[in-house]
């Protein structure tokens, strides 16, 4: 299955650019990262321990024919490249169908063009908010 559509056109974006610039484009995607809703406010979020910054996320699941997933995360607004991270996630895969999601590879990540512009260590904090994401959505579906 090929990337989803707005995962590959935010790959497409940050690769365009100059290096530089996509640093700028990672804080448009932190500034971006949406509240989370009402009613995970007070709610027992999943910590992305492998994130430098305190990361946490849920997913939901719809009981409808392509199980459609909602991704929720949260990053403090004093680690806006944790936040950028969480805000390409959010906008890429928020609302597609489960299999989309799990077909998204592991390594998207490195596909968006940082890898000289920030730490192989945030790096691999975007690869864990992925992967806490896809398990998710996984025992979702396993639990339905």
């Amino acid at each position: 299955m090929a990337l989803p559509t707005a995962l590959a056109e935010i790959a497409e974006d940050f690769n365009a650019l100059p290096e530089p610039q996509r640093l700028e484009l990672l804080l448009e995607f932190s500034d971006n990262l949406p509240e989370l809703p009402e009613r995970y406010q007070d709610a027992d979020l999943e910590q992305v321990i492998e994130c430098q910054s305190p990361v946490f996320l849920t997913v939901e699941v719809a009981d409808d024919a392509d199980h459609t997933v909602g991704v929720f995360i949260t990053a403090p607004p004093e680690a806006p490249t944790t936040r950028g991270f969480a805000g390409v996630l959010v906008e890429g895969l928020h609302g597609l169908p489960a299999e989309e999601v799990l077909a998204t590879p592991d390594d998207y990540p490195s596909t968006i063009g940082l890898a000289r512009a920030v730490s192989p260590l945030r790096l691999r904090g975007m690869t864990a908010m992925l992967g806490r994401i896809k398990n998710r959505v996984r025992k979702e579906l396993a639990d339905t």
